[in-house]
Formats: C-alpha cells, structure tokens, sequence
C-alpha cells in the first residue's frame, strides 16, 4: 500500500461526551462492546494499554498497545498491535493508531473513531481489510457505544 489508509466512522450519541469517555475508557464498558475485551490502563501517556479477555477459560491479551494522548472527554489516542499474529514483527512500526474525538453539541456528543494507517504497517492490506470489513468498519462498535450511553446504564 503506498496512499495513505485509515478506517474512520463517526455517530451521533444523545448524551454527554462525560457519558461516552467513561464507556471508551471503562473496563467493564469495554468488554461489552470490544468483543468480551476489557480495555487495562492508567490512560496516562506513554503508559501500556492491553485488551483483555478470555479463550478456551483463559485470560488471554488480544491486543496490545501504548497510550499516546489522552484530553478527557474530547481526545484519546493509542497504538494497538496482536501480539498473538506471529507473521508480524513487533516492532513500533507494525502498531496502528486509533483515535476517538468527541464533539458535545446539543445534547448529543459526535464520536469518531479513527484506525490507521494501514499503509504503513507490515500485512498492512489484510489487516486494512479486516477492519474496513466490506465498509462496516468501527460502526458495529459505535453502534454499542451509542446503546450503552442511551440505555442510561453509563454512570454520567
């Protein structure tokens, strides 16, 4: 791949962004919507961030990564690597970025996220796909994220 390539989707939450950053940053938020993972950091910058969760009765780290900018409420930012895929290097290279901003207006809070860049990491147009998944990209999650909040169930 030599363009460069992220998966970015975005939805619109009736709800406060205090509401939707304690879902991206809660563990027991995340594992309901990051397929049974639970999201483990300080969430401070530079700090480790492992997705948790568990196989065959075993607690399993799916994806690993590193926090890079955290602005409660507005911005996180963080790498992700699957340090179970052996065909890949580990190396800083081989991470992808992901990227929520969060923007309050209205009574609603706009949350995009944003995955990439996928021209740049090894495998890079597998792993592209995997995510873009016929276009679907983040919006299953985003979706989960939007019920979660407006279900009244996120401590706000």
């Amino acid at each position: 791949m030599t363009q460069s390539s992220f998966v970015t989707n975005s939805i619109a939450i009736n709800g406060p962004a205090t509401a939707v950053w304690n879902v991206l940053v809660s563990p027991e938020k995340t594992k309901q919507y990051m397929f049974g993972c639970e999201a483990i950091s300080d969430w401070n910058p530079g700090s480790e961030l492992l997705w948790k969760g568990q196989a065959d009765g075993k607690e399993v780290t799916f994806v690993r990564g590193y926090v890079i900018c955290v602005e409660p409420e507005k911005h996180l930012e963080y790498t992700t690597f699957d340090p179970n895929d052996t065909s890949i290097q580990d190396i800083p290279e081989n991470y992808l970025q992901v990227t929520y901003d969060l923007k309050e207006e209205n009574g609603q809070t706009v949350l995009t996220a944003s995955q990439g860049d996928f021209s740049k990491v090894a495998k890079g147009g597998e792993r592209y796909q995997e995510v873009y998944n016929g276009g679907v990209g983040w919006t299953p999650m985003l979706q989960k994220i939007k019920e979660l909040v407006e279900s009244g169930t996120v401590h706000k």
